[in-house]
């Protein structure tokens, strides 16, 4: 028999365009999905200064995009211009980002093996070797510094390509907390430390007690940081960002030795 999530209830808050993978997992696995986007992407306000740095991408030795929606909304603009220069290195913070660039044809070069966030895409040799280069981050509005001030740091010349902005939206959540009241929700998946304080926002004071108390799957150290300075009690870190090992988490729930699992405070 494969392993069964037995009826558990999964608050998923993704975005909506890219929730389905996993509530479908999550119900082949004997799961009920919940859908509660706690982040929205949209165009940026002003397209001028991304367009700017796409049109001039032949400038650049190396190009980075931080996330699979990085890739959706830049690559229908780099196509449009021309498409990827040849000599333009491509690197990818994870997984997804790199399904992401091959759906649109490019096969990135540069990527780490494992933990994909920014620190273990710098531990790379290839960016320890960047003096003098040019770089372009594509990301959405406002993301980390990270990787912008440590190649800056190692001498490169770095610019962003910012295509989408994230925000928080608003959406009537009155009969998801009467479900929780109930005990009706058994764990909630979040992928970003922003989507958990958006969350937080959302659910207004009682909602907020209830999540603390809810088993939280998070996909990386960063956001179990965050969650534990909001008061989370019960957290669950994945192995990897990826749907199935929020599933293999959420697994780990409903296991007959489920009683013992061991979470992170």
């Amino acid at each position: 028999m494969p392993p069964s999530l037995n009826g558990l209830t999964v608050l998923v808050t993704r975005p909506e365009h890219q929730a389905n993978p996993l509530c479908q997992l999550i119900a082949q696995h004997g799961g009920h999905a919940i859908r509660c986007p706690a982040l929205v992407i949209r165009e940026p306000q002003d397209w001028t200064p991304a367009r700017a740095i796409l049109d001039q991408l032949d400038r650049y030795d190396l190009a980075i995009f931080t996330s699979a929606n990085a890739v959706d909304w830049a690559m229908p603009l780099i196509q449009q211009r021309g498409d990827i220069p040849p000599r333009l290195e491509i690197a990818a913070i994870g997984k997804a980002t790199a399904q992401a660039l091959t759906r649109h044809g490019v096969t990135p070069r540069l990527q780490p093996v494992q933990s994909f966030t920014s620190e273990t895409l710098l531990a790379l040799l290839r960016f320890q070797h960047v003096a003098g280069q040019s770089v372009v981050i594509v990301r959405g509005e406002g993301g980390r510094g990270l990787l912008a001030e440590t190649l800056s740091a190692r001498g490169a010349h770095v610019d962003h390509a910012e295509v989408y902005r994230r925000e928080r939206p608003t959406a009537d959540i009155t009969a998801l907390l009467e479900r929780w009241r109930r005990g009706e929700i058994g764990a909630v998946t979040v992928a970003s430390g922003e989507t958990l304080l958006n969350l937080f926002d959302m659910l207004g004071a009682a909602g907020q007690d209830y999540l603390r108390e809810t088993p939280l799957i998070v996909v990386s150290a960063r956001i179990q940081h965050i969650a534990a300075a909001q008061g989370c009690r019960r957290i669950l870190i994945t192995q990897e960002a990826s749907d199935d090992a929020i599933l293999t988490a959420l697994l780990h729930l409903t296991t007959p030795s489920s009683s013992s699992v061991r979470y992170t405070i």
